[in-house]
């Protein structure tokens, strides 16, 4: 770590601003070759900074799509830097809900689960996180009510500065908790380590846990209320909703279960003045940030002033072929669709077609570019993992308005659409599977009415009680929340991420799929990060 008087080459970034009145606006960060006392000199200084810990888990470096990217390293700037892009491949890939076609590098070692830890998109999945957090660290050693007032800033300036730290605070919660869910441990580094050459220690899954449960806690009461903040930035629920994602997974993280404690705070979420928004795919297009009734936070996109392969660009690109027009794009990358044991959790029509009318949710299930296929225009049989034109296609990301005005972007190249993180179904089936798990505070016929609200809007039958159990929850939550994130966690928590309790295509590299060692439940550790750092120990297994 460099010296404050240097250069401060980290925070050289176009950042995307979170503004008022649901816009997405571009705000320049200062020129690198400001020091960080020039930096923080003025309240506009430190709102630049606040926009770059956002804007790092949209953008990737100093120019837009590439040049000068954050995190160097060998890294390619569009697939292996970006949060969003290297989140959805850690994430979707090595399930059933997601594979791609492309043989680039490793990729393809995410599906068939047999990553090793000199694999370049996993080092650059780690680097990510750790860097946000290098960064989100020195934003708080700057912004103490010392540092503040000795540069000067008084009034309605140094308030909103001492706000904005619980709102930094979060988002290091949130990057440490992805390293929790992904790795299992982290290099761990707080505002109190300062800036020198040192080597930071590692922190274990079971202390990260207590850390980032602590850290939220602390937090949640002076974070704003539900909708009260600029659009963009986090508020009370967004606390609650992570530390309900992090109490759901309890179990797996720890080893202690904390199911009570996830219907808690998933009910205070749901309590906070959300409703589901009529028409489940308008969530996912440009004009989605008029949809803070549901979308309780989401990661910022704008295809003009904040143009990035890795964000939701990436997501109405890989999945599109001949057709990227229907995705609101100018040109499809022929990558990725979904395999035939995803499209399983849908009903069929009487030819054996995902019917739609039956799950309005089973649109995304769409092509119109290959012949030879199903009515959708899907060959949901795998053969060859490269060839596109076989499995389910998936259209859920697109690239228009639902009011049918323009996007920012006149070339469509890069998209508007913002990447939901939490969403008040989720919240949901938080509160049902941690009922149906023992979880005290909670009924068994709230969780069904929860569920059922889920699926009326989704045009499917309501459940009965006795249709509620955990599997229909993890069945609801795929057909929910695919392609957001949370395939991967979810078969971990159920144990079907590499057992043979549940198979999909090519699974363990066999058609049919197979078992794997349990290893490939987390990430290694980088090992140029392991070369670098003694103090940094491999996962079992690796």
């Amino acid at each position: 770590m460099k010296s404050k008087t240097i250069i401060i080459a980290i925070f050289a970034f176009a950042a995307l601003v979170v503004a008022t009145s649901c816009k997405k606006n571009l705000d320049l960060f200062p020129p690198n070759d400001l020091t960080t006392e020039q930096v923080y000199a003025t309240p506009e200084g430190y709102m630049q900074v606040l926009a770059k810990v956002y804007g790092g888990l949209s953008m990737t470096g100093n120019e837009g799509p590439s040049g000068q990217p954050d995190i160097a390293g060998g890294l390619d700037e569009g697939s292996q830097v970006p949060f969003i892009r290297s989140f959805f491949n850690l994430q979707e890939l090595p399930t059933d809900e997601a594979v791609v076609a492309w043989n680039d590098q490793t990729i393809w070692d995410f599906h068939y689960m047999r990553w090793t830890s000199s694999d370049v998109f996993i080092k650059g999945a780690y680097a990510r996180p750790i860097y946000n957090i290098t960064l989100i660290n020195e934003y708080l050693r700057e912004s103490t009510d010392e540092k503040v007032a000795g540069r000067g800033i008084t009034g309605a300036d140094a308030d909103k500065i001492k706000k904005s730290r619980a709102e930094v605070r979060f988002m290091r919660a949130f990057n440490y908790w992805i390293m929790i869910d992904l790795f299992g441990k982290s290099t761990f580094i707080t505002e109190a380590d300062g800036i020198g050459t040192f080597l930071p220690q590692e922190i274990s899954r079971k202390d990260l846990f207590v850390y980032i449960e602590s850290e939220l806690k602390a937090i949640e009461s002076e974070l704003s209320a539900s909708k009260s903040a600029e659009y963009g930035h986090v508020e009370q629920p967004a606390a609650w909703a992570l530390l309900a994602r992090l109490y759901l997974n309890a179990a797996v993280y720890t080893g202690t279960p904390r199911y009570a404690d996830a219907v808690t705070y998933s009910k205070k979420v749901i309590d906070a003045g959300y409703d589901l928004q009529p028409g489940y795919f308008k969530l996912f297009m440009a004009d989605n940030d008029k949809y803070r009734n549901e979308i309780i936070w989401a990661i910022n996109c704008d295809g003009l002033r904040g143009q990035a392969y890795g964000n939701t660009t990436f997501l109405i690109h890989a999945p599109a072929g001949g057709d990227a027009a229907d995705f609101g794009t100018n040109g499809g990358w022929f990558g990725y669709r979904s395999t035939k044991a995803f499209g399983a959790k849908f009903p069929k029509d009487g030819s054996g077609n995902i019917d739609s009318t039956q799950d309005k949710r089973g649109a995304a299930f769409y092509t119109s570019a290959f012949k030879g296929s199903d009515a959708q225009g899907n060959i949901p049989n795998m053969a060859d993992i490269s060839d596109f034109s076989t499995g389910y296609h998936i259209k859920k990301y697109v690239n228009k308005r639902s009011d049918g005005s323009s996007v920012s972007d006149p070339t469509t190249t890069y998209a508007d659409i913002d990447f939901p993180i939490f969403r008040l179904p989720e919240m949901y089936l938080i509160y049902a599977e941690s009922v149906l798990r023992g979880g005290a505070g909670g009924d068994a016929a709230t969780a069904l009415s929860y569920i059922n609200l889920i699926r009326a809007r989704a045009g499917a039958a309501a459940f009965n009680s006795s249709d509620l159990t955990l599997q229909s929850v993890l069945d609801e939550r795929a057909r929910e929340l695919f392609w957001e994130g949370h395939r991967r966690t979810d078969l971990i928590r159920y144990d079907m991420l590499t057992t043979s309790t549940y198979l999909w295509p090519w699974k363990g590299s066999v058609s049919s799929g197979t078992a794997v060692d349990s290893k490939y439940n987390l990430y290694p550790i980088p090992a140029a990060n392991r070369n670098s750092n003694p103090n940094l120990t491999q996962n079992i297994g690796y």
